[in-house]
């Protein structure tokens, strides 16, 4: 039987191969940072990790990794109602809570995990979920996973947005559900209007704070913290796999008695294995560093700032942004792919995304900004951009 499927796998490969878009993993060879290694064994610039504050090498994370691996072992080998559950867990779930002011948190391997194990266990066919168009993968798959009746609104859209909640008026309950930051614009959520409708139209509200969260606000704290709304958001989901470190990890933090109903009933917390205590001890380190100073924040915000003005100045078409995501358009896919492949050649990291990861004619270079980064390499990183951005004929 798998002879005629392999044959149907080898034409969809063929024909994504012949249509340039096929994806191609680079290895890298060294510790995540700013500067890496690569198996070819040239060292480049890296400007496409979510390392937003430069902290997936940080030698204070690695050495509270390591004291963990002593103190409690490599691994749970259970889940948390079994036999998981860790003191280091337990803290690391307060430190979450203080950070965003919330009440209580939840951990999750991912927070792919935390988004597709959120909806389900709160809501029913009797209910309704209101998502932005543009809300990340795994927000949508938790959605499917779910019996409530669904509502889409336009990107930021707020007009749309109040359209569907009238219509949403015929269900129980209504959550409105939306990233922090799109990843792949890079721009903000406008968190003030979607709480004023929340209000007017008694929904709840619930943010994904992945690519938001240690980047956006003066401080880290995320869209909530931009717009003065800290505790007003009812659901919070989030990632160590970002700018807390770079690891693995996901939670869901928020209202207690949500927060509580996940316990009893969020598949992928009761179904999988807890978190590694060298994770969860990292976690509790960067959670004290973000206390501690704001200066990786505030060296962030003024790389981006930099970038993103000389960026425009050389003629380059960038998407506004109010995160550490600044998105060259290119828009046609196989451009972006020989763009990235030229860059490469310059000693600069980065992918180019296409359809269907973005809107088809809607080709991108995703360029992500960190703290690790110094001015002398945004220059370099500018500069093959300008030269490459010349060559291919996307700049005069």
């Amino acid at each position: 039987m798998y002879k005629n499927f392999q044959e149907h796998l080898q034409k969809e490969l063929q024909d994504i191969k012949e249509a340039g878009l096929y994806k191609e993993e680079r290895i890298i060879t060294s510790p995540q940072d700013a500067e890496i290694s690569v198996s070819t064994g040239e060292k480049v610039l890296n400007f496409c990790m979510n390392n937003y504050l430069g902290l997936s090498n940080d030698q204070r994370l690695i050495d509270a990794s390591k004291e963990a691996l002593d103190q409690r072992g490599y691994g749970m080998s259970s889940v948390r109602f079994i036999c998981g559950t860790q003191d280091m867990h337990k803290e690391l779930e307060a430190k979450i809570a203080e950070f965003f002011g919330t009440e209580d948190t939840i951990l999750y391997a991912a927070c792919f995990d935390a988004n597709g194990g959120v909806f389900e266990p709160l809501l029913t066919a009797e209910d309704a979920i209101i998502s932005d168009a543009l809300n990340h993968a795994s927000i949508i798959d938790g959605v499917r996973l779910c019996k409530a009746q669904r509502y889409r609104y336009k990107n930021a859209d707020i007009a749309d947005l109040e359209e569907q909640l009238k219509l949403a008026q015929a269900q129980r309950f209504r959550l409105i559900v939306t990233d922090g930051v799109f990843s792949m614009d890079g721009n903000v959520a406008p968190l003030d209007k979607i709480l004023e409708l929340a209000e007017k139209y008694n929904a709840m509200v619930m943010v994904d704070e992945s690519h938001s969260a240690g980047v956006v606000g003066k401080t880290g704290r995320g869209v909530s913290e931009l717009y003065n709304a800290k505790g007003e958001v009812d659901i919070i989901t989030g990632t160590l796999g970002k700018a807390f470190g770079g690891a693995i990890g996901g939670f869901t933090t928020g209202r207690k008695e949500v927060i509580d109903m996940l316990r009893q009933r969020s598949r992928p917390y009761l179904f999988s294995n807890s978190i590694p205590p060298m994770v969860a001890n990292a976690g509790i380190k960067m959670f004290d560093i973000m206390k501690e100073s704001n200066e990786l924040q505030d060296r962030l915000h003024e790389n981006t700032s930099y970038f993103v003005d000389k960026m425009k100045s050389i003629g380059f078409d960038i998407k506004p942004t109010e995160s550490a995501i600044c998105a060259v358009m290119l828009y046609d896919a196989k451009l972006s792919q020989d763009f990235a492949s030229a860059l490469l050649k310059e000693g600069i990291y980065v992918i180019g995304f296409y359809f269907p990861v973005v809107p088809k004619n809607e080709a991108r270079i995703r360029v992500q900004l960190s703290a690790a980064h110094t001015r002398e390499q945004l220059d370099k990183a500018i500069a093959a951009f300008d030269k490459v951005g010349k060559e291919l004929g996307v700049l005069k």
